[in-house]
């Protein structure tokens, strides 16, 4: 048979590993058409209100962008060593690899590059997926793995994570995972209701919304760095041992959090004590944004028969 780029046919390709998951990669294209969208539209939007306008929607998509994105990052607790370890089951052959564990909010990716690539006849580049999410069985999937023959590493580190593992790490990460996705989505609902009522003449409460949008957002923090935080055993690869750290989606989502509580507290704030500049920031008229300001909404009646009986107008003043 002839090579083919190098490779014989009807034989498995050597593997690679993907750069991004194809969710997230989804959610940020989608975010970013939006971006892109709203950046045509802005040179319609006359005077200095398009710079306002600039902000506000650029800032409440990437805070949207974010909560979302962080759901399918595997970058909330990552770790890696330079090791020299085995291969294969039933196998004396060593190599010197890189590995690495990402642990997201709905299960892990194991990667394994060896230094150099090439090794042993092969290409050494490896990125499993195990996932612990609701309808998925992690069990099955590191049956999957052991029928495959995967490297020793990556199975070493799957094994850690099954549920009948006397380390405890599936539990303990899959109950944080769970919570912070739980507590991110509430934080994404509450995103939307601030957008729609800072959208209206209730500046108020959107930013109410937007308090509750950063403590929820924090609040998932907190679920995992809580419970994913102690390490019940260690993870020894060859000579060395793996430790892991909090990664670039904890730190994104804990900037986040204080960013909508700051946003928040500003705007409810400029509408207590300096309402005039929120509603050039809001790009809102004085007529419409007068009535909540004041806490008051006047009401007047006016009787149709006054002129021909001389009646002044019925005014009501209703405090809401």
């Amino acid at each position: 048979m002839t090579l083919w780029n190098g490779e014989l046919p009807f034989y498995p390709q050597p593997r690679h590993a993907p750069g991004i998951s194809v969710p997230l990669l989804i959610v940020i294209l989608v975010f970013l058409a939006l971006a892109a969208s709203f950046l045509l539209i802005l040179p319609g939007i006359r005077g200095h209100s398009r710079w306002f306008w600039l902000v506000r929607v650029l800032l409440s998509l990437f805070i949207g962008a974010e909560i979302v994105a962080v759901h399918f990052s595997a970058q909330w607790s990552v770790g890696g060593v330079n090791t020299n370890t085995s291969y294969k089951a039933f196998s004396a052959a060593r190599v010197r690899a890189h590995v690495g564990l990402h642990v997201g909010l709905e299960g892990i990716n194991i990667t394994l590059t060896g230094t150099p690539v090439q090794q042993l006849n092969e290409t050494i580049d490896y990125n499993e997926r195990f996932n612990w999410r609701l309808g998925e069985n992690y069990a099955e999937e590191y049956s999957e793995a052991l029928e495959k023959g995967l490297p020793d590493p990556v199975l070493y580190l799957a094994e850690k994570f099954t549920p009948s593992s006397p380390c405890g790490l599936y539990r303990q990460y899959r109950l944080a995972g769970h919570y912070a996705s739980a507590t991110l989505w509430v934080a994404f609902c509450f995103w939307l209701l601030s957008n729609g009522l800072l959208s209206m003449p209730v500046p108020l409460y959107g930013g109410l919304a937007l308090l509750t949008t950063g403590a929820f957002t924090l609040f998932s923090i907190f679920a995992f760095a809580s419970i994913s935080s102690v390490q019940l055993c260690p993870l020894r690869l060859g000579s060395a041992t793996l430790t892991t750290h909090y990664g670039a989606a904890f730190w994104v989502t804990l900037a986040t959090g204080i960013l909508c509580l700051l946003l928040g507290v500003a705007v409810v704030s400029l509408h207590y004590s300096w309402p005039s500049a929120l509603r050039t920031f809001l790009d809102r008229s004085g007529k419409d944004y007068g009535s909540q300001a004041k806490g008051s909404s006047p009401l007047i009646l006016n009787n149709p028969l006054h002129k021909q009986f001389g009646a002044l107008d019925l005014t009501t003043n209703t405090n809401l």
